[in-house]
């Protein structure tokens, strides 16, 4: 699966207004709760993959796959997860597939239990090998592309 979702990132007209300062509102229509904010277009770009990362990872808490991301749509941009983040929802999924414990995957591994609760928390930072390592136990990969950034909106006058 895909871990990258179509983001609207607005400009604040009000707190430009009101204050006169650059400000952005973040929404992902696909991730019910997914919103976030930032001071400018680059803070605003970080503050979405943040933001989707700490959504996805609901997926993991509650386990359930993550949704299905949908087109992107004129206005929008497409942010994605951390490399780390996809690899993890990967796991995840392909372990719900797979009928898979965490002690399964622990043998296959040559782990503990606790090192393999840590890999799947969405919390705890994992080396990207490690990642890959059980992907790899999984008959999984992950693959890593790069893209432009999103452009900033064109400005808008404030009477």
């Amino acid at each position: 699966m895909r871990y990258a979702y179509p983001c609207a990132i607005e400009r604040d007209l009000e707190e430009l207004r009101l204050t006169g300062r650059e400000a952005y509102v973040i929404t992902f229509r696909d991730i019910r709760g997914a919103n976030s904010c930032g001071w400018s277009w680059p803070e605003a770009l970080e503050m979405a993959e943040d933001c989707l990362d700490v959504a996805l990872s609901w997926s993991i808490d509650d386990d359930v796959d993550p949704p299905l991301p949908s087109p992107l749509q004129a206005g929008e941009v497409m942010v994605a997860a951390t490399p780390v983040m996809a690899g993890k929802l990967a796991i995840h999924s392909a372990m719900r597939e797979q009928c898979l414990t965490r002690s399964e995957l622990a043998n296959r591994l040559d782990l503990d239990d606790e090192q393999v609760r840590r890999l799947l928390d969405p919390r705890y930072r994992t080396h990207m090998t490690t990642v890959q390592r059980a992907l790899s136990a999984l008959g999984r990969s992950l693959v890593v592309e790069d893209c432009a950034l999103a452009s900033p909106p064109e400005t808008v006058a404030i009477d």
